[in-house]
């Protein structure tokens, strides 16, 4: 089923094309290249687009590389064999790892996590700060009025 679903893609992608179809809680991410060789990687709903476009590309970039052009005579895709696949597969399981872009994209936000949370931290004693500087002036106030009561009422019984 998924090998009839990935050639229908590929034959409805255009030559120079990359496209990604959802299909029942997967996405099968298609790019054709210009000279006719084409790729499919099946993927999860939450793995990177850019991430499967790269190992796509890098892929068939490796099985050129390898069988150059004995691919356009082949009439059937499956009878060659490409022993870096299963090398592929493993590297871009994980697609922070396989990908620097992906994974400097990760650092990034876990680290604007962490500014925002110290950010926060620092409005909250801001906000305490401000509560303090509030009671040490009422403090300071009803002081001042102690004080000039205090002296009124001393001011009525001189002691001499």
């Amino acid at each position: 089923m998924l090998t009839f679903l990935t050639k229908t893609f590929i034959k409805r992608t255009e030559s120079g094309q990359r496209q990604s179809i959802t299909h029942e809680g997967y996405v099968v991410h298609c790019y054709v290249r210009s000279d006719g060789l084409a790729g499919t990687v099946t993927t999860d709903m939450e793995y990177p687009a850019r991430v499967a476009f790269v190992l796509i590309g890098q892929f068939l970039e490796d099985f050129t590389a390898e069988h150059g052009d004995t691919w356009k005579s082949c009439t059937t895709p499956e009878s060659i064999p490409f022993a870096k696949g299963d090398e592929y597969i493993q590297k871009y399981q994980n697609p922070a790892e396989a990908d620097k872009i992906t994974k400097i994209q990760k650092d990034l936000d876990e680290t604007t996590q962490i500014l925002h949370k110290t950010i926060d931290s620092v409005l909250e004693r801001g906000v305490k700060l401000d509560n303090l500087v509030e009671r040490s002036n009422d403090l300071s106030a009803q002081s001042k009025m102690f004080y000039k009561q205090a002296k009124k009422t001393n001011s009525c019984c001189v002691i001499s």
